[in-house]
């Protein structure tokens, strides 16, 4: 995903600091490949994952089109055709290469992706050091845009590796689990709410993507929020009352979708001698019970909560929540790559991804960026949902209380997760 930027800043930023977070992001990116065989860089075992070559090349590309092309001196592209092999769908930048076929390319080489990141990064260091100071706001602009784009792509490469892992009969480890203690999942609890006008939205100078804003008034009724995630225990009760067998739980898309893709769990559950499994990063392990559900779409979460007698909060009742709270939890620093039972109330970041029922649309005054970089958010507020929180994959200094993710329905390989209301 690649909303389009914050508005600009009187401030300037510094050209060192600009450099060192760009070294450090970029760095990490390849950190997380470095489990990886050669082989492993080429799979795409459906269409909604990418090959973890495409992930490092597209990002490059990005900082190569929007960065070096426009400012650096006397700019040649790495190679003529990487623009068409490793553009996702700008259209107005020019035609790319069928999502769906992104596995099928053997070249370029990982060897050949790996030189072409260095590459740009060299240049990109050179417009760093050089451009001049009136274009300098800007290029620091597209470079912090640029990072965040690639923080979202470090995260989209661990959840496709997942799904590519798991789509193997041998179940590889992307990389083994830090031991963690046995954990008891605490009662659920709940928040109380006033009803009021409240503010939602980002406002302020420090980056935010363009579909956080702008900040406007919503009215809210009074509501009840649970202090934690739906648990897999929890969420086996729902199993094993027949929850996939009762059309009366779903929606008419959801019960469509279960009927028509065989769903009877979570995406990556698996019955083993009379045992609940799962896959992980870090391979096959039993289902705990005190975990946050993770892996369930939005048409599950919403049946889930129909059986609970609750339902799903929307996005504004979730950032109400989130006001003033702490931006702490499992995020990707934690190593765990995989939720954990709820420590403190409310677990309102980390872990899993959490649905709303709130439909993906534009905030009251919503205007992207004019030209590309505005191109991507705005045409995809249609036919999908908000997701809140943040994940174990996601970065913790990507995340902030009015980040907006979005998936539709039917999707739940990313790390998704349950949170009830009423």
């Amino acid at each position: 995903m690649l909303p389009a930027a914050q508005p600009k800043s009187s401030a300037v930023p510094n050209r060192e600091a600009v450099w060192q977070r760009y070294r450090e992001v970029r760095a990490e990116s390849e950190r997380l490949a470095a489990p990886l065989a050669t082989e492993d860089y080429v799979v795409q075992a459906m269409p909604d994952v990418s090959p973890p070559k495409w992930h490092l090349a597209h990002i490059t590309w990005f900082f190569e089109h929007f960065v070096a092309a426009p400012y650096a001196r006397g700019f040649v592209p790495f190679h003529p055709q990487y623009g068409y092999l490793f553009n996702s769908y700008y259209e107005t930048i020019g035609p790319f290469f069928p999502r769906l076929a992104r596995g099928l390319l053997a070249r370029p080489t990982v060897e050949e992706v790996y030189r072409y990141r260095a590459h740009v990064d060299r240049v990109i260091g050179d417009v760093i050091e050089t451009v001049g100071e009136q274009s300098w706001g800007e290029v620091a602009r597209r470079i912090e845009l640029g990072l965040h784009h690639e923080q979202q792509h470090q995260e989209l490469l661990l959840t496709d590796l997942k799904y590519n892992f798991a789509f193997n009969p041998l179940k590889p480890a992307y990389r083994p689990r830090p031991e963690q203690s046995p954990v008891t999942a605490r009662p659920l609890g709940w928040i109380d709410f006033d009803a009021g006008i409240r503010l939602i939205g980002y406002e302020g100078r420090e980056f935010a993507f363009d579909n956080e804003r702008p900040r406007h008034r919503v009215f809210l009724e009074p509501f009840r929020l649970a202090d934690r995630l739906v648990t897999s225990g929890e969420y086996l009760a729902f199993i094993d009352d027949q929850g996939y067998s009762r059309p009366d739980l779903w929606l008419s898309e959801g019960w469509k979708t279960v009927k028509e893709r065989g769903w009877a769990a979570p995406l990556y559950w698996e019955r083993i001698e009379g045992e609940w499994w799962q896959m992980t990063l870090a391979g096959m392990r039993r289902v705990d019970p005190a975990e946050p559900v993770c892996h369930v779409s939005y048409y599950e979460a919403d049946a889930y909560a129909r059986w609970a007698g609750k339902r799903l909060p929307t996005e504004t009742e979730w950032e109400t929540a989130a006001a003033g709270a702490p931006i702490a939890g499992n995020f990707r620093e934690s190593g765990a790559l995989h939720p954990v039972p709820a420590a403190d109330a409310p677990q309102l970041f980390g872990d899993v991804w959490q649905w709303t029922s709130s439909g993906y649309s534009p905030y009251p005054g919503y205007r992207p960026l004019e030209g590309s970089l505005g191109e991507y958010n705005g045409k995809f507020m249609v036919n999908q949902y908000v997701l809140r929180g943040g994940s174990c994959a996601t970065p913790a200094s990507h995340m902030r209380r009015t980040y907006r993710n979005f998936f539709y329905g039917p999707d739940r390989w990313q790390f998704m997760g349950i949170r009830l209301a009423e």
